[in-house]
């Protein structure tokens, strides 16, 4: 029991949620840089801005190979 307990806490130290691998953060042609496409408000963007993307309610890991593990 313990070492699951051990390898789930490993796992959540290796991905650390930053904007950058959210699926939500997507390039902008009018802005020329990449932006978060959710519309945060106010308070949810203080929090972000404070505390970084783990205490984004959005938060998505973005995992491009996702739809090739469903399709196979």
């Amino acid at each position: 029991m313990e070492k699951k307990e051990k390898k789930k806490q490993e796992k959540k130290q290796k991905i650390k949620p930053d904007c950058e691998t959210c699926q939500y953060y997507d390039f902008d042609d009018e802005y020329g840089d990449y932006i978060c496409s959710q519309m945060l408000d106010e308070d949810e963007m203080v929090r972000v801005m404070e505390y970084g993307a783990a205490d984004c309610p959005y938060y998505r890991f973005y995992d491009e190979y996702m739809m090739v593990r469903k399709q196979n």
